[in-house]
Order: structure tokens, then sequence, then C-alpha cells
């Protein structure tokens, strides 16, 4: 997407394509002022009726050695702020997707492992979808960050407390020859 011409004046004169009809906001690593624009004309366009989706709030993705890049969560909110609403996510912890998929094909939740390294989107996820839950250490958690909500007697606090953990991933190979 690019802004026709100099002014906002002319940004809003773009034709918008009037079968479109919800704003999908997803990871985009091209992500721009134009698209933000752009989003905001389908969003006032269509009022209500125009959904506002979002795939996830994940505000940083860890890179190895503790870097780190800007997570799909700011550019959803970048959506959110411009068009003064919020959106319905169907990515994790939103209960959503794993319903589609539970679904579609015939998952127990009781016989299922939610395996993420993130508390506040894997774990939340799957301790509200009724999962057992397994962190690996090797995203943006650390095992105090756990210790800490287990002790705080907070029941918000607890749903973000996994079931099992371990250091990576790689020590699940073993138990899955069996």
């Amino acid at each position: 997407a690019a802004l026709p011409g100099p002014a906002p004046a002319d940004w809003v004169q773009a034709p918008l394509d009037p079968a479109v009809r919800a704003v999908l906001v997803g990871f985009d690593e091209h992500f721009s002022y134009a698209k933000l624009c752009q989003a905001l004309r389908y969003l006032l366009r269509g009022g209500p009726d125009c959904l506002l989706v979002g795939t996830n709030r994940d505000h940083r993705l860890p890179l190895e050695g503790g870097a780190g890049i800007p997570g799909t969560g700011c550019l959803v909110k970048a959506v959110e702020t411009a068009a003064q609403r919020e959106a319905f996510i169907v990515g994790k912890p939103n209960r959503f997707m794993f319903d589609c998929v539970a679904q579609e094909f015939g998952l127990d939740p009781a016989r299922t492992v939610m395996v993420g390294d993130r508390l506040d989107t894997d774990i939340l996820m799957g301790n509200g979808c009724g999962l057992t839950t397994l962190l690996t250490l090797t995203g943006v958690t650390a095992l105090d960050e756990v210790r800490g909500h287990q002790d705080s007697g907070c029941p918000a606090r607890h749903s973000l407390v996994p079931d099992y953990y371990v250091d990576s991933i790689a020590d699940l190979l073993p138990a899955l020859g069996e």
C-alpha cells in the first residue's frame, strides 16, 4: 500500500474495495503508515459491521542471545489506537483457535498437551482450555517468573502456571521415541 499524493487529504481519496468487511492484523514485516491509514479507512467506512481481527498480542518475539523484535501485538495496538476500538484476537491466549481445531479434529482436552514458551499466551490458553501445559524455558519466560506466579496467591496469576516445564523442547525427544 502506498499513500496517494503528498497530503493527508489525498490519502483519504484512494479507492476502497466495497467487498471488504474485515481488517485482519497479523505479523507484517512491511507494516507501514500507509497500511495503517488504509485499515482505519475501512474500519471507519464499515463502522461496527467491519470486523477488526488480530492474530495475537505478542508484544515481542525473542531471538537468540536475549535479542528481540517487535511482535504482532505492536501492530494490533497501532490499529486499535487509530480506530479507537479493540480487536477480536483469534490466536493465543483466546480459546477461539483451540475450539476450531478441537472441533475439526475431535480433540479431547483431557488428552491434549499445550507446549509453549510464553506464559501470557501459550500457557494461559492451555490452562483456559483445560489442557495439560508444558513450558519450554527457551523463550521469554524464566523459571523465577513461574515461581512468582505460583507463590502469589492470586487466581489470575495461577492461570499462568504450567503443569510441567522443560529446559528445551529437545528434552522431550526421548519420551516421544517410547
